[in-house]
């Protein structure tokens, strides 16, 4: 098997998430299991991150040939969405629901993004590269949406608020993780807006890339947007 062909992820022209394929069977015990890949897999991109992954080096890693890997796994999508899925189940989920909707939906958050801090490499994933089918993801997922149903939202605004939660707290860690200012880069930054005070009035009277504490920007950010979706349930009532 040719390692950058696999690699596409698209051999015959189609893609298909691994979660929707049978599992092998009528084959003899494979010498690694997927559970000790997935841990491999997290492990190198957590080093090296999304773009050093190959069929080979995960390979290596494990100490045998890109063929082994195959019993399991078709490309390397199937080896990132395996990896994000263990990733999701990290992210604690509430063992049941409060009261509180908006408590139910910050916890939850709050949860995930700290996830996506200790996993840089989640920052370069095109969120539609596949659909996330995996069963840790599913049931965080479940709790979101039915906390939002909980809360009073009906369709289409479940998903629509869904979505733009998730993309809150995907971009914020994204940003956060890939964003890297040094002190002098954000005081010539700063210099160079001071200097057009016509044309950037704003910028110049309250900073460009003042405002740094990525985690207060991230909850009040949350908030507005939790804020929204409160005055819009009033709105129905």
């Amino acid at each position: 098997m040719v390692d950058s062909a696999q690699d596409s992820g698209r051999n015959d022209g189609r893609t298909r998430s691994v979660w929707l394929r049978p599992s092998p069977s009528g084959r003899s015990e494979p010498p690694i299991t997927r559970a000790r890949i997935i841990d491999a897999a997290v492990a190198l991109l957590d080093e090296e991150g999304l773009e050093r992954l190959t069929m080979r080096r995960l390979a290596q890693r494990l100490g045998t040939g890109s063929t082994t890997l195959y019993w399991h796994l078709d490309t390397k999508d199937d080896v990132i969405d395996l990896a994000v899925d263990a990733i999701f189940g990290e992210t604690p989920i509430p063992k049941r629901h409060s009261d509180d909707w908006r408590a139910d939906i910050t916890t939850l958050l709050i949860g995930w993004r700290a996830t996506l801090l200790r996993h840089p490499w989640t920052a370069g994933l095109a969120a539609n590269r596949r659909p996330l089918l995996g069963p840790n993801f599913l049931a965080w997922m479940e709790f979101l949406r039915a906390t939002l149903v909980r809360a009073g939202l009906a369709d289409p605004h479940i998903s629509a608020a869904s979505w733009a939660l998730i993309s809150h707290v995907a971009g914020s860690a994204a940003s956060e993780s890939s964003l890297r200012l040094s002190e002098e880069d954000i005081r010539a930054s700063e210099e160079l807006v001071a200097t057009q005070p016509d044309r950037y009035p704003t910028l110049a009277e309250r900073g460009y890339l003042g405002g740094s504490d990525w985690t207060a920007n991230f909850e009040n950010g949350l908030t507005y947007l939790l804020d929204g979706l409160a005055a819009h349930l009033q709105r129905r009532n």
